[in-house]
């Protein structure tokens, strides 16, 4: 099965993956396999039928969309484990998380006339793998673009979300999550995270405006940021560095605030520099929450001349480092209340102590600061968050589906997957 689907996966477009997926899975005794990938703001699970959207109305199997929320294939995508779903027609079911790296990407929907650890670790390996295909061709596919969305998108939020790195990374030493609103119209926010040698750099923007001017802006920062930044440029000079390019393009016409940071991952030592933007919070013990103050320079492109301090702070493993933009905290409801930094602390704190992954604790995150402003927000909201795991060398067993092959989850369809297991 996997040798057969790696061998045709060169030459494979994406919307053939539902039928040649399926194929394969054939040939090992699974069902028809059904693939299903979360919608820009992981709300929605869509069914990929590889016949474009028209073709989603009147699927072969199954609907064509599924909700997150209450759901078992929503269990399997929020928690990243395979789920066992009722039995059909005498043979075993099952939701099966597809994950490339820790970044979520939706769930696969089988069946197969057995059970035990070697089905299991069969169907994560063909999820591994469907994972990585769709990766691999979602760049160069509109009808994954089109899959995804669930409404219209302007010219700036195309913009930004085609320069953004993926929304998850992690790796044996950090854990890196990312979330923008609103989705479709996102201008000026803006955030980047590499990495190199043993050093994590993030970094997060905020430019003047909510506009396709202020996505261009936001545009050249995070590009600037990148190039002086592979040239080896400090920490210290890459704001002066990127403000340098804005008054080259905008005079002081337009600006951005930021944090630029890096972790050294085998330390745990936390070097940033604030332009004029909120300062980080970092999470310690999932019960404290600390402000991380550091004399800001002027926002970048406002040539105010202001001078930069390079801070640092001494992370211990477990912290979470937090930075966001205003759209955050500041944004207002109809009514003038604020969602405000103490509600957004404390959300974080809740999640991190209930055990959540950072993808997940984003997400929920989102929905609770949409739901305060009746889901219409009149600014960019991003965060950019990162856990520093510690120094260790080793694989990190947690990261990945095949880790463990940890015992599916069960239905629990009769409590609308609320909860999980600990």
């Amino acid at each position: 099965m996997l040798t057969g689907l790696l061998g045709e996966s060169h030459l494979m477009s994406f919307d053939r993956l539902p039928s040649r997926v399926s194929a394969f899975a054939a040939e090992a005794g699974f069902g028809e396999v059904l693939i299903y990938l979360g919608d820009l703001q992981r709300d929605v699970l869509r069914l990929l039928t590889g016949k474009g959207l028209d073709a989603a109305a009147d699927p072969p199997q199954g609907k064509a969309e599924l909700s997150v929320e209450g759901t078992v294939a929503g269990r399997a995508f929020q928690y990243g484990r395979l789920v066992t779903a009722a039995a059909e027609d005498g043979r075993h079911a099952w939701w099966v998380p597809l994950l490339d790296g820790t970044e979520r990407l939706g769930v696969m929907h089988m069946t197969s006339a057995e059970d035990g650890r070697e089905v299991c670790e069969d169907m994560l390996a063909l999820a591994s793998l469907v994972a990585m295909m769709v990766v691999g061709s979602r760049d160069t596919s509109d009808s994954h673009a089109r899959l995804i969305r669930t409404q219209p998108m302007n010219v700036a939020a195309e913009m930004q979300w085609t320069l953004m790195p993926p929304r998850t990374y992690a790796d044996n030493r950090v854990v890196v999550g990312a979330v923008m609103e609103p989705a479709y119209e996102v201008s000026g926010d803006a955030y980047d995270y590499a990495t190199a040698a043993d050093v994590l750099h993030l970094s997060i923007f905020d430019a003047m405006g909510h506009d396709t001017s202020a996505g261009l802006t936001a545009n050249l920062a995070v590009g600037a940021c990148r190039n002086h930044r592979r040239q080896g440029t400090a920490l210290g000079d890459l704001g002066d560095a990127i403000e340098r390019v804005l008054l080259e393009q905008f005079d002081r016409s337009r600006y951005v605030t930021g944090v630029l940071a890096d972790l050294d991952t085998t330390t745990g030592l936390l070097t940033w520099v604030n332009r004029g933007h909120h300062p980080p919070i970092v999470i310690r013990d999932g019960r404290w929450t600390t402000l991380l103050h550091c004399p800001p320079a002027h926002p970048m492109g406002t040539d105010l001349r202001l001078p930069t301090t390079v801070c640092r702070e001494q992370l211990q493993p477990g912290d979470r480092l937090v930075l966001y933009t205003d759209g955050i905290t500041e944004a207002r409801t109809p009514r003038g209340e604020e969602f405000g930094l103490t509600r957004f602390t404390d959300f974080l704190v809740r999640h991190h102590s209930d055990g959540l992954s950072v993808p997940e604790t984003l997400r929920r995150l989102v929905r609770a600061h949409l739901h305060h402003h009746q889901e219409h927000l009149e600014d960019d909201a991003t965060i950019l968050l990162c856990e520093w795991l510690g120094p260790r060398t080793e694989p990190t067993p947690a990261v990945g589906p095949l880790a463990g092959i940890p015992a599916p989850m069960p239905d629990d369809s009769d409590r609308g997957g609320a909860t999980a297991p600990r």
